[in-house]
């Protein structure tokens, strides 16, 4: 009988055991998981803010380029204008 009866109580220590083994690895894994969700969440946000940053830069890129162009341009036109006044024969 008392074989039997620590047979029973073994048995209850291993599913008990089990138990809390098993609730210690699922909180365990819910707090991976919120780990990683708020990982995730960070990363989504900086990668927001990057996005938000390059549009910023490629419209600034763009404004650069239509101003280098218009500077050209008006260069080219002074550049033009000296040539005809220095190529025009003075009448003094």
């Amino acid at each position: 009988m008392c074989c039997g009866q620590h047979h029973f109580l073994s048995k209850q220590n291993l599913t008990a055991s089990f138990t809390h083994r098993s609730t210690f690895a699922v909180e365990d894994l819910r707090a991976r998981l919120a780990q990683t969700e708020a990982r995730l969440a960070r990363a989504r946000a900086r990668e927001a803010e990057l996005t938000r940053r390059l549009e910023a830069m490629k419209r600034f890129v763009s404004v650069m380029k239509i101003l280098e162009d218009y500077l050209k341009r008006r260069f080219q036109e002074h550049q033009g204008h000296l040539a005809r006044l220095l190529s025009t024969p003075s009448s003094t």
